[in-house]
């Protein structure tokens, strides 16, 4: 009898181990027959909306993981916005975001972020004709951002520690923001600068805008998971690290920062920098904080 007890206790351990091994986002998501990746339809190169769908950088990496972590189960796509994406993430409505979210220490209170795939720094896109070349410049002009962005913690501090006297707009989104420049509604448009590189490559006329100003600021963004599911966390971990050691990795950031891109073939022409690269050779999760403290 005690025997056949300790059997029973042993074959209910095992099973325990395997359920907590199938638990979080990846047994969910196989439960379900379905994952849903939260994207953005504007931020170009990163996540965007095309036609009736959604391409990107971020877009093609998560689909090219979840394919192979979970085959078999449909990938849905959810257009989510700066606002609502940690609370989507958090509630279960989304599964994974592969947008343009940075990874910051606040963030990190409560939500997960894989290994860094992107580093940007945050500049303001103007009308060349404007003559704006500096944050300086901008003293007493409208200025835009989306809110729900690093940016707007970013331009108050600038407000009050540079002693720069704008007047800060917020968007609801990356589409929003540039609109208002280019309908001269704000004098700039303050984000990271592969998204005002994607925004001003596909305007009517893209010659009519430019980057301008030292950087705001340096910030990794990563592909944003459900706190504490270690096993998602380390499963997309891997795929990351996999891809940059094959190549792969690489070549998908060639495709979308050095090639032509949908709808309009336009280029972003921003080449793989060296602290990106660094990166990919020394895989980590490290929070933005960590470069100011850097630099």
């Amino acid at each position: 009898m005690k025997a056949a007890i300790t059997g029973v206790a042993l074959a209910g351990l095992a099973m325990a181990s395997a359920m907590a091994q199938e638990s979080g986002t990846l047994a969910k998501a196989k439960a379900n027959g379905s994952i849903v990746m939260g994207v953005r339809d504007a931020s170009v190169p990163l996540s965007y909306a095309i036609g009736s769908g959604f391409v990107g950088y971020h877009v093609e990496l998560c689909e090219g993981a979840l394919k192979k972590l979970l085959p078999g189960v449909a990938i849905k796509a959810m257009a989510v916005t700066p606002s609502n994406r940690l609370p989507l993430l958090q509630n279960g409505t989304i599964d994974i975001e592969c947008g343009s979210t940075t990874n910051n220490l606040a963030r990190q209170q409560s939500v997960s972020f894989a290994n860094t795939t992107y580093i940007t720094e945050a500049r303001f896109a103007v009308r060349t004709s404007s003559g704006i070349t500096s944050a300086e410049d901008l003293r007493g002009r409208n200025v835009a951002t989306p809110t729900g962005t690093t940016l707007v913690q970013r331009l108050r501090k600038l407000q009050k520690d540079g002693g720069v006297n704008l007047s800060l707009v917020t968007a609801k989104d990356h589409a929003e923001s540039f609109l208002l420049l280019e309908t001269g509604r704000v004098d700039a448009f303050a984000m990271d600068d592969n998204m005002l590189a994607g925004v001003i490559s596909n305007a009517k006329t893209p010659s009519d805008f430019r980057i301008v100003g030292k950087p705001l600021g340096i910030e990794p963004i990563a592909i944003m998971l459900r706190k504490d599911d270690v096993a998602f966390k380390k499963a997309i971990d891997g795929y990351i690290a996999e891809s940059y050691a094959s190549g792969a990795l690489e070549k998908l950031y060639a495709k979308w920062f050095l090639s032509s891109i949908p709808p309009r073939g336009a280029v972003i022409n921003i080449p793989l920098s060296d602290s990106l690269r660094a990166a990919f050779a020394a895989p980590n999760d490290r929070p933005a904080e960590a470069y100011e403290d850097a630099r």
